[in-house]
């Protein structure tokens, strides 16, 4: 059976709808903050696949954990130092009266994801106020419906091997309505080049390792509603967009991972394995799309 997909309405990851993206950047230090913000608590799980992870909140996405819906998502330059702009959303969050109603404050769950960016000629000497928390506030403010691509939000200081990575993102559409999109930061060890992957055999180490280093974060979306169990299997297709777009891929240097998201907007009709295995693949093809284009407009 063929299932012919074509591009969302904008191409982007706001195609999935009550998904906003909000994105800063600090020209001066070369990092940034991507965040996306529902418009609604939505089902997530995640994957994660390198071998040098950075993430928060991520456990509270296992499918045996009491959390069923999330409130926000970050992705952030800055390694470590960046898991701070997570801080930044759950407070603006709780402020605003988003989050699980425990207590005399709403507790927002906001997982998060960073890259490691300190090494690319940005002024990196902030002394005890990293910008993260500012960029943070930044990009929740800016959240809308509009992606901008290249080097922008979390991308702005990212490397794609030796040559300049970004942020990029897609989205493919059913007939029936099915939609799937994908948002990725390419800050990776490997190389993403232009068409198909080098000869099988044919390994290039693009730039010095440094474990720790490298890392492309992302996020795919449906709107069929799905549970953290199956939006795992989601995740974890998605990460074939990854392995056919850079080469080497989910190396020891990197901390790849994708988080999977539905906004719980049409039922599964049929067989869920079915379902899974279409919406998996066409999350893999949204991946690798949102890969290239992330690069191609690093530079513009």
């Amino acid at each position: 059976m063929l299932f012919a997909a074509k591009p969302g309405p904008l191409d982007q990851f706001t195609d999935v709808s009550g998904l906003k993206v909000g994105q800063a950047h600090d020209a001066r230090v070369r990092t940034g903050v991507t965040v996306i913000v529902p418009d609604f608590p939505v089902a997530m799980a995640v994957d994660v696949r390198g071998g040098a992870p950075g993430t928060r909140d991520t456990e509270a996405l296992d499918p045996s954990c009491l959390v069923e819906k999330v409130h926000g998502l970050v992705l952030a330059g800055g390694s470590v130092f960046g898991l701070a702009a997570a801080d930044a959303v759950t407070l603006e969050l709780s402020a605003r009266g988003v989050g699980l109603p425990l207590g005399p404050k709403a507790v927002p769950v906001v997982p998060s994801a960073i890259l490691f960016d300190l090494m690319n000629g940005g002024d990196k000497d902030w002394g005890s106020e990293p910008p993260y928390h500012r960029l943070a506030r930044e990009a929740l403010d800016s959240a809308c419906g509009q992606v901008d691509h290249g080097a922008v939000g979390a991308g702005f200081g990212a490397m794609a091997g030796a040559a300049p990575g970004g942020l990029g993102s897609a989205s493919l559409m059913l007939e029936d309505g099915t939609m799937v999109s994908a948002i990725v930061v390419v800050n990776s060890f490997g190389a993403v080049p232009e068409g198909a992957l080098s000869a099988p055999g044919d390994i290039e180490f693009p730039k010095l390792g440094l474990v720790g280093s490298n890392t492309t974060i992302g996020a795919v979306a449906t709107n069929i509603a799905l549970d953290k169990a199956a939006l795992k299997r989601v995740a974890m297709m998605a990460h074939d967009g990854f392995a056919r777009a850079v080469k080497p891929i989910h190396t020891p240097y990197d901390g790849d991972t994708i988080f999977a998201i539905s906004n719980g907007e049409k039922p599964v009709v049929g067989e869920l394995a079915g379902t899974l295995a279409l919406l998996g693949a066409l999350a893999a093809d949204c991946m690798e799309l949102a890969i290239r284009k992330a690069v191609a407009k690093a530079d513009v």
